[in-house]
Formats: C-alpha cells, structure tokens, sequence
C-alpha cells in the first residue's frame, strides 16, 4: 500500500476517534449541565470530609442525577475539582450536577433555628439546645460554671450574659457556637444600651443594668410599662428602699418554688430576696431583651414607687407614688381576683348542683 495511501488511513482513523471522543465528552458534559430527573426538592446530608464521589453516589442512589459515574469522569477530564462542604441542603427539582456541586461549594445549607425568648433563664436556654436534635451536643451534664469556662469566661456567672432571640445555624453547628454567638450578642446589645444611658443612675457598671433590665423583664408584661417598671426600682434605689420584686424571690427559691409565692418565701432571705435585702440582686435572673436593656438605662421620669397588678387579664399595673395609694389599688386587685375566683367557681358548677346548693 502506498505511503500516501496509509496516510489517509491513519489520520482518518484519528479523525474518526476525535469524532468519537468529541461525541463522548459531549455525553458526558450533557450529564452534567443538564437538569436533573428528580420532580421535587431533596434533601442530602454532607458529612465532613466526604467524597466527591461518595456525594454523587449519594445524589444517584435518591434519583437526583442520572449517572454519577459520568459525572464524575466529566469532571475529572475537565480539569474541575469542585470543594464541597458539608451540611444539610435543599436539592432544587430538577437541578443539574453543575447547579448541585454549585450549592456545595458555596455551602449554602440549609439553616436551622433556635429561638429563645426574652425573660428565659440561661438554663432554660442549654436546655433548649440540649433538646435541638439539629445541634451537636457537647456539653451535655456540664454545670453554668464549666460552661462559662468552655467559653473562655471562667469565673463569670452565667445568667443574664446571653442574648435572646433567633438564632440560625447549619444543622450539627456545636451548642458551644451558638452560645457564643448569643453571648457576643449580647455584651454588644448591652455596651449599646449602657453608651445612651441617663445621668445620675443610682448604679455605675453595665452590669448592674443588665441586673436591673433581667428584673424589668420579668416584671413587664406590656412593653409600654417597660421604662415605668425601671422608673420604680430607680427610685427605690435612689431612697435606699427595698426593691420587693418577686420574680427575684422565685428565682431564688429555684427548685422549691411550687408555682406559688408564699408570705414564708418573702420572709425567707436568699441573696436574691428583694424583700429582705436592699439593693438589686447579685447576678441577673433572667436574659433581658434589647427593650428592657434600654428601660433600665433611660428610665421614664415617675414620682412612682410602688407597682401593683390590675388583675383585667391585659398585664397592666397601677403604679403608685404613695403607699396609701398603692395599698388601695392592691385592695382593688384582690377585690377583683375574689371576683374572678367566684365566677370561675360558679361556671364550674352545673344547673343541677346550683339547684341542690340553694
């Protein structure tokens, strides 16, 4: 055969293979582009330090790409080596492999949350995170104080450092970062509140604000009454009065407390008995919110010293500058909750039995 002639042969024999490999690698980058046969959202969890191939695996075992195989050699003779980071994500329908890994490399998991209220105990926040089945637990039997060393804050109490609101967080994020979080929230809420305080607070650090603003909290059940209730202990304090707030009583009785505040409970000193002792409790005793943390530094100009309940079922209080004044509004309280207590009772009583009573 003449050498021309082979010549021929051989580079149509090349072309014929780039013709093929040309069709392949089209093939394979088709299964890579194109959507996805999945109808609905998935979710897949990434553990850390998985494969690329192990994900696509994964991806094919729920039906959410065709052929992991394929992908995989598209990627490897395209010279792409896509990051994938680990977590919970939300599959889109019909995403392609390209759009999928997309999601990985940028990590956008999906974001779980927490929510912890204004007025919770601190113990009350770990217990929820203890019961988080989307966080990873790793402090599990640890008291406030090794907690408070965990975080770098050994010798700090706990309550009343972290912030409550809502937090979101990838799913397995440490119950260590959250609290972290929380608590760099709130040392920045309460250095905000203590920069726009009043003049002549009768208390010098931000501490005792974020003290007083726990005790606001607890007390306030209207937000409007937030800066009257701070007015009131401002007072008290200014004229060396007892605080007498009761929700310091409860949380010093921590677990004897029944649910009901005894005259012996106001009578039995703790360091957290305002009724016993003068000045604001030793540490806070709740999570104070941003609104309370503003009441205990800018507090609303009253001549009040005295709250009491009204007992309509809103929440409000009648704030009193007098002790006559005061005491008759808690007559009025308890003429009222006598009331609510009878028509309560006689609701509660049938036609008949009202009929045998009379």
């Amino acid at each position: 055969m003449p050498k021309a002639s082979r010549a021929r042969r051989f580079l149509l024999a090349l072309f014929v293979l780039a013709l093929a490999a040309a069709g392949g690698y089209g093939w394979l980058r088709h299964e890579y582009v194109s959507p996805g046969p999945q109808p609905g959202a998935t979710i897949i969890d990434v553990g850390p330090g998985a494969s690329v191939r192990s994900v696509l695996t994964a991806l094919a075992a729920t039906g959410t790409i065709r052929d992991a195989p394929a992908v995989e050699w598209y990627l490897r003779l395209s010279g792409v080596r896509p990051r994938v980071q680990a977590g919970r994500y939300e599959i889109p329908a019909h995403a392609s492999a390209e759009e999928i890994l997309a999601l990985f490399a940028e990590g956008k998991v999906i974001l779980e949350q927490l929510t912890v209220v204004e007025g919770a105990t601190f113990r009350e926040f770990v217990d929820a995170l203890e019961q988080d089945p989307n966080v990873a637990h790793t402090l599990g039997g640890k008291s406030d104080a090794e907690i408070m060393t965990a975080l770098g804050h050994p010798g700090e109490p706990a309550e009343g450092k972290f912030f409550p609101d809502t937090y979101r967080f990838a799913a397995n994020t440490p119950d260590l970062a959250i609290l972290t979080l929380a608590y760099a929230a709130m040392q920045r809420a309460l250095a905000d509140a203590w920069q726009a305080r009043s003049a002549d607070l009768p208390f010098d650090t931000p501490y005792q604000a974020l003290i007083l603003a726990s005790m606001v909290e607890k007390e306030a059940v209207l937000k409007s009454e937030r800066g009257l209730i701070a007015g009131v202990f401002v007072n008290r304090l200014r004229k060396g009065m007892l605080l007498q707030s009761d929700p310091t009583v409860i949380y010093g009785l921590g677990g004897r407390y029944d649910g009901t505040i005894h005259s012996r409970d106001l009578h039995t000193d703790t360091p957290y008995n305002t009724y016993t002792r003068v000045g604001l409790p030793p540490t806070p005793i709740a999570l104070p919110g941003r609104e309370s943390l503003r009441a205990a530094v800018s507090p609303a100009q009253t001549n009040a010293l005295y709250f009491v309940a009204t007992a309509l079922g809103d929440g409000a209080h009648h704030f009193s500058s007098s002790l006559e004044e005061h005491n008759s509004a808690v007559q009025a309280y308890l003429v009222h909750l006598r009331e609510q207590t009878r028509a309560s009772a006689h609701a509660a009583v049938s036609p008949q039995q009202a009929r045998e009573h009379r």
